[in-house]
């Protein structure tokens, strides 16, 4: 059974490449011909949270289907960097198969087995050392939304040793942040606000890291869960056959009251 699965993969993965190679032949697809690395990448974005959605709203049939999408996108990359001879499909695969045996060395050189905290601080500092970086934080992508960009950050200073010792320090810093923004607020600097809100987004940061949660992923369903009772809310007020406008903030507030118990 598990034979015929891994012939399956291999001759499926040789199809796919085999159409992709076709689609940016001479006799392929216009579109597919005229892309490059820089024109794919708004739709690589794009498939990528779409990927993400689906997985946070645990739909597994869309999952598949966008699982799908971003693996044609890494095939699509390999195969317009082939066409230059830069590196090739196999390359790829190649490299990631070295750099994951290289990184866990407790389970291809049947070293001791690590708890997972050593080991996320061995992937780390392997990672430093293959790249010969001039700092632990370099390497994480500018691009990435702030929250996933802070996390990271947070998290590879932590394995390099540089954390607090505790939580109960991160609750003091919170405290802290939270006392200087109400200070920079009576001393009416904008610039001084805007400082301070971005010191404590850091810190609540640091705080969903300690609790071990995402915090990208904890702010995601927060708004998904605003979404639906807001949407709620406007129901009741359809229903009601009034406008939002009509109502006082303390009416809403009830109404609000009422679309939480959803």
């Amino acid at each position: 059974m598990k034979n015929n699965l891994d012939k399956q993969i291999k001759m499926n993965f040789q199809e796919l490449d085999k159409i992709i190679k076709k689609l940016r032949s001479s006799e392929g697809c216009d579109w597919d011909k005229s892309q490059t690395s820089d024109s794919l990448l708004p739709y690589f974005i794009e498939e990528v949270y779409e990927l993400i959605d689906s997985i946070d709203k645990k739909d597994y049939e869309n999952t598949q289907e966008e699982l799908g999408d971003v693996m044609l996108h890494l095939i699509f990359q390999s195969q317009i960097a082939a066409e230059k001879e830069i590196f090739t499909i196999n390359d790829v695969i190649e490299s990631i198969n070295k750099k994951l045996i290289n990184r866990h060395p407790h389970v291809f050189a049947h070293i001791a087995q690590p708890n997972s905290g050593t080991t996320n601080r061995n992937w780390e500092t392997q990672k430093y050392l293959e790249k010969d970086r001039d700092s632990r934080l370099d390497g994480v992508p500018n691009i990435l939304p702030s929250i996933i960009f802070s996390q990271r950050i947070q998290e590879k200073a932590s394995h390099a040793g540089f954390d607090w010792e505790g939580i109960d320090e991160v609750w003091e810093k919170l405290d802290e942040e939270i006392n200087e923004l109400r200070f920079a607020q009576k001393e009416n600097d904008i610039n001084k606000i805007r400082e301070e809100i971005g010191d404590l987004l850091f810190t609540v940061i640091n705080l969903s890291r300690f609790f071990g949660i995402s915090a990208e992923n904890a702010l995601r369903r927060s708004n998904n869960k605003f979404i639906k009772r807001f949407q709620l809310l406007e129901k009741i007020i359809f229903d009601m056959n009034k406008n939002i406008n009509d109502f006082s903030p303390n009416e809403l507030d009830e109404i609000w009251k009422e679309a939480k118990k959803y």
